[in-house]
């Protein structure tokens, strides 16, 4: 079976572009471009070295022995959070200002929900030049104030989403919008593997270093590039798809997507999309979508902002229905326990997102000899006023 995009844009029975006429001009482009543009050598030389001098990478691939004695197996960490701007983000938009570059395109718009993706795409228009406008729903831009001010001080216009559950789906919906008033000057910058046809294929390469890495790493330090377990938490999915991408194909290693249970997979306040959610059409794809019987978008509640969306992206649809991969959720309160956990057994303090991929562990029964790799998609500072706000209501 195949687990990439196949040449129409799906992956198996995901994908495609849905896309308004006005937009059917930027999104053709792209597609026939896309690929030839981001395998030229200049491209790929100033890619990497960008991802080398600039954002910081190789990342650590860092044996996590505390955590390791926990739950009596070998863990490492991917330290994503060790990324300049402090979360994955930063690998793709690097690489969609280059390609905006190579475009001729002059003007930047982005969503986010948590943030890391505004800063991301705001840090790359500073570094190239570049006006930048970034979508925020209102209620992430309370609840994600830090972000807003490092958008803000990096030269970035952040504009509020009013409508909806005012997160991350209403962001992406003004975004979208504003992509059709500016078809010609404007790159929509996705932050996740979300999106027309080729925005999930695309996002998903410019993160697969982070599986590239961790096959040299692991060859390094255990003689193997092959773990057990690759464990990633899933919004829309951009940190997971990297973290998994050279792993498709390799059938021994499990793939565990996390998702967010919120305050219970059937309280109705939960994002968990493959236990709730059917097929549909959301910005421009077809994928498993929270949804009403009349196909009204069922609105998404998580504890962490990065989480907050209704569907997934098309490449982890597949991964659910094929059964390559294995989807759980976990609630606000064992996210916020994992967090606490993680901080105090390795002091690493994880972003709410990736605490939901730490949550897992206590879910899996693992062998002693087996070795497992959480993403650390993005560290915990932009977090912190949740952490010390609900403290209180999750220690209990």
């Amino acid at each position: 079976m195949q687990y990439t995009v196949n040449e129409k844009g799906y992956y198996g029975n995901f994908g495609g572009a849905y896309i308004p006429e006005m937009l059917y001009p930027n999104v053709e482009e792209l597609q026939q471009k896309y690929l030839s543009i981001i395998q030229e050598p200049s491209f790929q030389e100033e890619f990497n070295q960008l991802l080398e001098d600039y954002v910081g990478r190789p990342t650590p691939l860092f044996h996590a022995k505390r955590l390791s004695e926990k739950y009596q197996t070998t863990i490492y960490l991917k330290r994503e959070d060790l990324c300049h701007t402090g979360a994955h983000k930063i690998n793709n938009t690097i690489g969609q200002i280059l390609l905006a570059k190579k475009l001729g395109k002059k003007r930047i718009i982005a969503e986010t929900g948590a943030g890391q993706h505004g800063v991301a795409t705001a840090t790359v228009c500073a570094l190239m030049g570049y006006d930048c406008v970034v979508y925020m729903g209102e209620i992430d831009i309370e609840r994600q104030k830090p972000n807003v001010e490092r958008m803000r001080m990096l030269g970035a216009e952040v504009r509020p989403a009013l409508s909806g559950s005012r997160t991350l789906k209403d962001a992406t919906n003004e975004a979208i919008r504003d992509w059709i008033n500016n078809p010609v000057d404007t790159h929509y910058i996705i932050g996740s593997v979300v999106g027309p046809h080729p925005y999930p294929d695309m996002v998903a390469r410019f993160q697969s270093v982070i599986s590239q890495e961790i096959q040299e790493q692991l060859l390094d330090k255990t003689g193997k590039s092959n773990p057990n377990y690759v464990i990633a938490c899933v919004g829309g999915g951009s940190n997971a798809a990297g973290a998994f991408y050279h792993y498709l194909d390799q059938l021994d290693v499990k793939l565990i997507a996390v998702e967010a249970a919120g305050k219970g997979v059937n309280s109705g306040f939960s994002a968990a999309t493959t236990y709730l959610g059917k097929p549909g059409i959301i910005h421009g794809s077809k994928t498993l979508l929270m949804q009403t019987e009349d196909g009204q978008i069922v609105e998404p509640h998580s504890i962490s902002a990065g989480l907050d969306y209704p569907g997934i992206g098309p490449i982890h649809a597949h991964l659910f229905d094929s059964g390559r991969g294995e989807f759980f959720s976990i609630t606000d309160q064992e996210a916020f326990t994992a967090a606490m956990m993680l901080s105090r057994t390795e002091g690493i303090i994880p972003a709410l997102e990736t605490a939901h991929a730490i949550a897992v562990l206590e879910n899996i029964s693992f062998k002693k000899d087996d070795v497992v790799v959480i993403n650390i998609s993005g560290r915990g500072d932009k977090d912190l006023m949740t952490y010390i706000s609900r403290k209180d209501e999750f220690t209990q």
